[in-house]
């Protein structure tokens, strides 16, 4: 199955040009264009990663991350910015970012953080799955709890 990709930034020119491609690497790349329109989409799609542009107009890209990790904490978000401040890094790491990129950054750079986002992500859900199994291996009822 494809990486399922949720790429945000207000600069059209660069979310087209490297969801391009990202496409052409094989990734399941969606595209946003401010912070409101990629709080809908997690809420109503399934992604694996999150390429969250940091300023953007509107609701800027700290306060898109505080409400992605509240609808879906185990998202994993690489923050990306053209102009990037040591403060907003560390508040990003804070908020649940795993990493930051500044722009403009090489195809390869990101694609090497969105595999090792991804990565993260599977090993958290496999644990999940597991924790599930075993809930449901030693205790039967715990399935009538659905």
């Amino acid at each position: 199955m494809k990486t399922r990709v949720l790429m945000v930034d207000d600069e059209k020119e660069f979310v087209e040009t490297l969801s391009e491609r990202l496409i052409l690497r094989d990734y399941d790349v969606t595209t946003a264009f401010n912070g409101e329109e990629a709080i809908d989409k997690v809420k109503n799609y399934l992604f694996d990663v999150i390429i969250l542009d940091v300023l953007m107009p509107g609701m800027s890209g700290i306060e898109t991350l505080r409400e992605i990790k509240k609808i879906k904490p185990l998202i994993e978000v690489i923050m990306l910015t053209g102009n990037a401040t040591m403060e907003t890094a560390i508040e990003g790491m804070k908020l649940g970012a795993l990493d930051f990129l500044l722009k403009p950054c090489e195809t390869e750079a990101l694609i090497a953080k969105i595999d090792k986002a991804y990565a993260k992500k599977a090993e958290q859900d496999e644990r999940i799955r597991a924790a599930r199994v075993e809930e449901l291996v030693s205790s039967p009822r715990a399935a009538l709890k659905e």
